[in-house]
C-alpha cells in the first residue's frame, strides 16, 4: 500500500526539476503551456526591439547623424554580430551561476535600459548633429555626428546587444524547461511550443518591420525606440507573474571546464604512448551509456591514458585535470568534427547583413509609393519575413509528405537543408547585383533626382530569395548543432551555431573596411561611396556571389567529410521540442 502511495506521487512529479521553493515540481500546478506562454512574449518583444532597431538604423545613421553608407552598415552589423556573440556569455552564465530564470530577468532589464536610451539619445537635440544644410547654389553641406553624441549611440546599442544576447541564450530553454518530455502529453505540447515560438519570433519581427518602422519614420525615432522600452518592462512584469509556476532544473555546470580538463590532460600525457586495444583506456560510464571509442583525433586520447598519479589518496575518483573517461573525451570529438560545417555556414549571414544595411539604403532612394501611401525603406524587409513564412508553410505541408512518399523519409537531413539555404543566398545575390546595375543606371540617367524614377518592387527578388534560404538554413542548422552534439554539451553547440551568425554580420563589416580602404571614396571608382548612387555596389554584391558559390564547394566537401553520430544512450537525439531557438 505504502509503495502504491509512492509511485502514485511520484507521477505527479515533473522530471528533474524544482518549483520556486526549490521542492519537486508538481507536474498538476507548475509548468506547462499556461507557463510556457509568458515566456512567448517576452521572446516576442526582444525580437520586437532588436529587429524594429537593425532593419531601420543604417537609415537614421546615414539621414540623421549624416555616416557615410559604408560607415553605417559596418555598424549595424557590428551591433548585430555582437548581439549574437554574447549569447555565449549569456548561456555561460546561466548554466554555470545564474541560471535561466534570472538570466531573462536581468538581461532583459538591461535591454530595456538600452532602448531607453536610444530613445533619449535620438530625441534629444544635443545628442544629435543639426539638420543639412543648402546654400543657393544647392549644394548640400552636412555636419557628421562628434564624438560624444557617438558614445551615447554606442553605449545604447551595445547595452541593447548585450540584453538581447543573454536574453536569447536562455528564454527557449527556459520554455522547453516547463514540460517534461519523459511524460507522452507533455511532451507533445513541447513541440506545440516551439512551433509557437518560431511563430511568434516571426510575429515580432513582422510587427518591427511594419508598424514599428512606420512609426520611427512617420511619428518619430525617439517614439519607435521607446515603445521598445516600454514593451520590454510590460514582458518582464508579466514574466515576473509566473515565477511561482515555472519549473526550474539544477544548473549543472559549463562545458567548457570539462573541454579544458582533456585537453590538459592530453598535453600533460603528450609524450606517453597509447595502448594498441583502447578498452584500456579510462571509463567511468558503463557500457550502455557510454560513447564508442573512435579513431579520429587520437591525441585527445592520452587524457585517458590511467597513471598512479591520477588518483589522490583517499579520493574515489581521479583528478579530471589528469585523467578524463573516454566517454568525455569523445563529447569533445563531436564537438570537433561539428566545426567544418559551422565554418562553412557563416558566409550565409555575411549575405544576410546586406539586406538589413544596403539593401534597405538601397529602398531609400527609389520609388516606395503605393498608391498614396509611401511605404518605409526599412519596411521591405517584410518580404524577407513573409518568405520564411511561405518556405516552411509549404515545406511543411507539401514537400515533407512528398518527400516521405517517395523517399520514405520525414523530410530533408538537416545537412541538406543548410545546402538548400545556401543555394538560394547564391542566387539572391547574384539577382541583387543585377537589380543594383540597372538601379545604377537608372540613377546615372535621372542625374541625381530622389526617389529615382524606378519601383523599389525590383528588389522583391533578392528578399525572398535569401529569406527563403534562412528559412532552411537556419532550420537545418540548429537541428544539426543540438542533434549531433553530446547531451551535455547542447546549449554550447546552441550557441555554436549562434556564434556563425555574429561572425557573419562581422565579416561583413571586415569585407567592407577592406574594400572601402582598396577602392577609396571618389565617384564612379569607390565600390561603397559615400552615397551609394556613386559606387558600385553590384561589385559588391557579385563578389559575395563568388564567394558564396566558393564557399558552397567547401560545404559539401566537409559534409561528405562529415560522420554523422548514430544515436545511442550516450548522444541522444533531442525531441522535436529542442530543435528550435
Amino acid at each position: 500500500m505504502h509503495t502504491d502511495s509512492v509511485e502514485e506521487k511520484m507521477s505527479w512529479l515533473a522530471n528533474e526539476a524544482e518549483d520556486y521553493w526549490g521542492n519537486p515540481a508538481d507536474r498538476a500546478k507548475t509548468g506547462g503551456w499556461v507557463r510556457s506562454a509568458l515566456i512567448l512574449g517576452i521572446e516576442m518583444v526582444e525580437r520586437l526591439a532588436t529587429m524594429g532597431i537593425a532593419v531601420n538604423l543604417v537609415t537614421y545613421l546615414n539621414g540623421t547623424m549624416h555616416l557615410p553608407s559604408s560607415s553605417s552598415a559596418n555598424i549595424v552589423t557590428d551591433f548585430m554580430g555582437t548581439s549574437f556573440l554574447l549569447c555565449l556569455l549569456g548561456g555561460f552564465l546561466a548554466d554555470s551561476y545564474l541560471g535561466r530564470y534570472w538570466t531573462i530577468i536581468i538581461f532583459s532589464a538591461v535591454q530595456a535600459v538600452g532602448a531607453g536610451l536610444l530613445s533619449m539619445s535620438t530625441a534629444l537635440p544635443q545628442l544629435c548633429p543639426p539638420p543639412c544644410h543648402h546654400d543657393g547654389n544647392g549644394i548640400q553641406t552636412c555636419q557628421q555626428a562628434n564624438r560624444f553624441q557617438m558614445s551615447i549611440l554606442y553605449l545604447s546599442l551595445y547595452l541593447m546587444a548585450l540584453g538581447t544576447g543573454g536574453l536569447k541564450s536562455s528564454v527557449s530553454g527556459f520554455g522547453s524547461d516547463q514540460f517534461d518530455e519523459k511524460d507522452e502529453k507533455e511532451s507533445r505540447q513541447m513541440a506545440f511550443f516551439f512551433s509557437r515560438f518560431f511563430f511568434f519570433i516571426s510575429l515580432g519581427t513582422l510587427l518591427a518591420v511594419t508598424i514599428l518602422v512606420w512609426i520611427q519614420d512617420k511619428v518619430g525615432r525617439s517614439w519607435g525606440y521607446g515603445i521598445c522600452s516600454v514593451a520590454m518592462i510590460f514582458a518582464i512584469i508579466v514574466f515576473l507573474a509566473g515565477r511561482k509556476k515555472y519549473r526550474y532544473r539544477r544548473r549543472l555546470g559549463s562545458p567548457i571546464t570539462h573541454i579544458l580538463e582533456v585537453v590538459v590532460g592530453a598535453v600533460k600525457k603528450r609524450k606517453m604512448e597509447l595502448p594498441q586495444d583502447p578498452s584500456f583506456l579510462y571509463e567511468e560510464a558503463p557500457d550502455s551509456t557510454g560513447i564508442q571509442h573512435t579513431e579520429q583525433f587520437r591525441f585527445l586520447d592520452k587524457a585517458a591514458i590511467a597513471t598512479e598519479d591520477d588518483f589522490e589518496a583517499g579520493a574515489s575518483k581521479p583528478n579530471p585535470w589528469k585523467l578524463s573517461p573516454v566517454t568525455r573525451i569523445e563529447e569533445i570529438k563531436m564537438m570537433i568534427r561539428l566545426l567544418p560545417i559551422w565554418a562553412t555556414t557563416i558566409i550565409f549571414w555575411t549575405v544576410y547583413a546586406q539586406m538589413i544595411t544596403f539593401s534597405v539604403e538601397q529602398a531609400s532612394t527609389m520609388d516606395r509609393s503605393m498608391g498614396h501611401f509611401q511605404i518605409p525603406a526599412g519596411s521591405l524587409t517584410v518580404f524577407f519575413v513573409a518568405a520564411i513564412l511561405i518556405t516552411l508553410a509549404i515545406y511543411d505541408r507539401f514537400i515533407i509528405p512528398f518527400w516521405k512518399r517517395w523517399r520514405g523519409k520525414p523530410g530533408f537531413t538537416n545537412l541538406q537543408q543548410m545546402a538548400i539555404g545556401l543555394i538560394l543566398s547564391i542566387f539572391g545575390m547574384a539577382a541583387a547585383s543585377l537589380m543594383e546595375r540597372k538601379r545604377l543606371g537608372v540613377a546615372k540617367s535621372a542625374g541625381g533626382v530622389i526617389p529615382l524614377p524606378i519601383s523599389v518592387f525590383y528588389l522583391v527578388p533578392q528578399f525572398f530569395l535569401i529569406g527563403s534560404g534562412e528559412a532552411f538554413i537556419y532550420t537545418g542548422q540548429l537541428d544539426f548543432f543540438i542533434t549531433q552534439s553530446p547531451k551535455g554539451m547542447k546549449t554550447m553547440s546552441t550557441g555554436l551555431f549562434l556564434t556563425t551568425l555574429s561572425l557573419g554580420f562581422f565579416v561583413s563589416s571586415f569585407l567592407v573596411s577592406i574594400l572601402k580602404s582598396i577602392t577609396g571614396s571618389s565617384p564612379g571608382k569607390a565600390w561603397l561611396a559615400d552615397n551609394i548612387n556613386n559606387g558600385r555596389l553590384d561589385l559588391f554584391y557579385a563578389l559575395l556571389t563568388i564567394l558564396s558559390v566558393i564557399n558552397f564547394v567547401l560545404f559539401i566537401i566537409s559534409a561528405i567529410w562529415y560522420k554523422p553520430v548514430k544515436p545511442n544512450e550516450g548522444s541522444q537525439r533531442p525531441q522535436p521540442a529542442e530543435q528550435r531557438c
